[in-house]
């Protein structure tokens, strides 16, 4: 049994999704890819299923009826992993932006430093985003900051989703008990992860603004995760973070 797998959720990425697939299935290291689309419109998923005779047994995909948030996309597909007994569970972007070839960087950080969470990171050597407008990259990097100044988390890049966890990690989450749905459930899971004590180590990457396809970033997605940090800070008061 392959020791990794790599999820993808989708939305409208059929621009993107062929060359992600064949992109990461000509890695040196065997991943499994599972895809999580939410009813695309454009056809994502019919590209998905072209492919899976290609590729059988190593990509995977699960349709959902429409788009319910990604938060919710992950914790369907870290309990899909955990049932299938992987080791090392990654989550990516389907446009690029994260690059494929760091895969095995994040694989390695936990595989062989002893990490139980690896963030590809773009803020722990600098400002390392290609093709943002500045006010963006701004909101970004001082999202962050805003974070690490509420929980006094450790992290540079807080609101980071290219990311691998250990199994043992996403085991000890009580994933039912996230509660941010958007991009606050990067946030969240970091948060958690720190709090139970796994070890988190940042890797650097460099972030390219996506070529192809829509972004789906709003000011709505900061809007939650303004105001979720500090409703989450509070929450923490109240749990106790035994392994």
């Amino acid at each position: 049994m392959p020791d990794s797998v790599v999820i993808i959720p989708t939305y409208n990425e059929k621009e993107n999704i062929e060359r992600m697939i064949r992109t990461i299935f000509g890695l040196g290291h065997p991943f499994h890819l599972l895809i999580i689309d939410d009813n695309s419109p454009d056809g994502t998923a019919d590209i998905i299923k072209r492919l899976m005779p290609e590729y059988e047994g190593r990509l995977h995909l699960l349709q959902r009826e429409g788009k319910l948030g990604l938060g919710t996309a992950y914790i369907t597909g870290f309990q899909w992993a955990i049932e299938h007994g992987y080791e090392y569970i990654f989550e990516m972007d389907a446009d690029f932006s994260h690059d494929p070839k760091d895969l095995i960087r994040l694989h390695d950080a936990c595989a062989e430093k002893g990490a139980d969470v690896a963030i590809g990171s773009r803020y722990i050597t600098g400002i390392n985003v290609i093709n943002w407008p500045l006010g963006r990259v701004l909101m970004s990097y001082f999202a962050s900051v805003y974070v690490r100044i509420v929980t006094r988390m450790p992290v540079m890049d807080t609101t980071a989703g290219f990311k691998c966890y250990r199994r043992e990690a996403l085991e000890t989450i009580n994933l039912d008990k996230v509660r941010m749905k958007g991009y606050g459930f990067q946030i969240e899971m970091k948060f958690t992860a720190w709090k139970f004590g796994f070890n988190i180590v940042e890797v650097p990457i460099i972030f390219t603004e996506r070529q192809e396809g829509s972004s789906k970033m709003s000011g709505g997605i900061f809007g939650e995760a303004f105001f979720g940090v500090m409703k989450m800070k509070i929450r923490s008061w109240f749990r106790a973070y035994k392994r």
